[in-house]
């Protein structure tokens, strides 16, 4: 779900609306740079300097994590649109950043994790496991992380592992209608208004989740059970996504009335 979907994507829009390929890649180029590149500097001056006070505040957190999301991914996708993809800036390019934009994040988030996960549950399953262990050990590694994923792959419910993917799924929804909201008011001399929207759903997103999940978190007092967290997350991840899909029916709606060509 987390790799093999935006690939399908990619070539569906392809096939189907002839969109560029260049488009899908400056959407990965702008998530990375803005959001794996640009975005943790900011979290480093600013956590530096608050000491304790933001992370031991789970509702100040969690707010602070969905701003500066917000605020780095949509200034890089309003860039992204605005001046690099000027001159090929129509529908069916759109929607291919915005599968580019969160396919990636599908990737680099949850694939490569899985990925190694993967990797892990081959030397679990073989018991080559044991042998990495001590040899980390040996070298004088902490391997406390270690023994905590194993038994996480082993004795976690399985169906957290699919729910990663369906949160992907729902994520990349999100960015396909962030990009159409975008670009509709581009088109409309509204970029600010267009960008302000996006901003406020992707701050409100990234902000719940992170304070749902703080919630539970031990270090922070487990005010919620982690099972609890998850359905109310899931949930939440699940009506934001319905908004996002109520999104792009109207703008495909207003363009149909315009007769505008998807």
């Amino acid at each position: 779900l987390s790799i093999g979907l935006p690939i399908v994507l990619l070539i569906l829009v392809k096939i189907k609306l002839n969109a560029k390929l260049t488009s899908f890649v400056i959407g990965c180029a702008t998530f990375i740079v803005f959001a794996l590149m640009l975005e943790p500097i900011l979290h480093s001056v600013v956590l530096t300097a608050t000491g304790t006070l933001l992370t031991d505040n789970v509702i100040l957190y969690g707010l602070y994590g969905g701003l500066a999301a917000a605020l780095f991914e949509e200034t890089g996708r309003l860039i992204a649109m605005k001046f690099f993809m000027k001159d090929s800036l129509n529908k069916p390019n759109t929607l291919m950043y915005g599968i580019g934009h969160g396919g990636i994040e599908a990737m680099v988030l949850i694939g490569m994790t899985y990925v190694s996960n993967l990797l892990y549950v081959a030397m679990i399953n073989s018991g080559a496991i044991e042998a990495v262990i001590a040899q980390t050990e040996a070298m004088g590694v902490d391997v406390t992380p270690v023994y905590t994923l194993v038994d996480t792959l082993v004795n976690g419910p399985a169906y957290l592992y699919l729910l990663a993917g369906y949160e992907r799924i729902l994520a990349m929804i999100g960015h396909v209608a962030m990009t159409l909201v975008v670009f509709y008011f581009m088109s409309k001399k509204q970029t600010l208004k267009g960008i302000g929207i996006c901003v406020l759903y992707h701050f409100v997103m990234d902000s719940m989740v992170g304070i749902i999940g703080g919630l539970a978190t031990p270090y922070l007092g487990s005010v919620i059970s982690q099972n609890v967290s998850y359905v109310i997350t899931y949930v939440f991840l699940t009506a934001m996504a319905a908004v996002a899909v109520v999104a792009i029916g109207k703008i495909r709606a207003a363009w149909k009335a315009e007769s505008v060509e998807m």
